[in-house]
């Protein structure tokens, strides 16, 4: 690829520059909200066809990328390689504020915002504002009166959804796995295999910088912090 071709196209908006005319068109869609590609089952547009043809699977069911480790498949490449930093343990998107790593970009770009204080979700009705729009939608629920949640077990009812999530714990089993060796019990047989590596002196995770070794995969990660650290003390010096 030719890195040194002209770049004759300019963007009015923003002066960005492109090396051919459609890419500049396609550009100009963020500017003007243009969106060409509606979708022919639930109507949604995109300003790509490319993004609409991801979308589309959403109706179909299509999950073309499947997973090497596990076998579970996704619709869009994106998704499959966030998914398998799950396996690899890699998380190569850092907080330059505070060192902490994400395995997403996008992960990475809404903690940011606990730094900044940006919050640009804002409630229409009483004001508050929050920094996800996720979080935005259920504080809006109180403001509802016709909205109840309801425990199929007790029918309690509830004004939020996330007390109805806290309410429904006290409903679940007793802890059923119990460790051999301190009669210490969990409810999942995944935390009791963790557990057990206290006793066997397991460590699987190990860190490729020092060789230091961990019981834990996000012990590993937290241990990694203390190397980005020393780096960037080395490099400020």
């Amino acid at each position: 690829m030719d890195l040194n071709v002209e770049k004759r196209f300019k963007c009015d908006v923003c002066e960005k520059c492109f090396s051919q005319k459609f890419l500049l068109q396609r550009h100009m869609r963020i500017h003007t909200g243009e969106k060409p590609y509606p979708c022919p089952v639930c109507g949604k547009s995109f300003s790509e066809n490319g993004a609409l043809h991801k979308h589309f699977r959403i109706h179909t069911g299509e999950k073309p990328h499947e997973c090497n480790v596990c076998g579970k498949s996704f619709a869009q490449l994106g998704h499959l390689q966030s998914h398998i930093r799950m396996h690899t343990g890699e998380r190569p998107f850092h907080c330059d504020v505070c060192g902490e790593f994400f395995t997403e970009k996008h992960k990475l770009f809404l903690h940011n915002r606990t730094h900044t204080g940006e919050k640009p979700y804002p409630c229409d009705i009483c004001g508050k504002s929050f920094a996800q729009n996720y979080s935005l939608q259920r504080h809006r629920v109180i403001h509802r009166d016709d909205l109840v949640y309801t425990c199929k077990t007790c029918n309690k009812e509830y004004c939020r959804y996330y007390s109805l999530q806290a309410h429904l714990r006290t409903h679940r089993p007793q802890k059923m796995y119990d460790c051999d060796v301190c009669n210490k019990s969990f409810n999942q047989k995944s935390h009791l295999h963790i557990h057990m590596r206290i006793h066997t002196g397991e460590k699987p995770y190990r860190c490729e910088m020092c060789t230091k070794a961990f019981g834990q995969n996000s012990h590993l990660m937290r241990h990694m912090k203390t190397h980005f650290k020393e780096t960037s003390v080395i490099v400020n010096i």
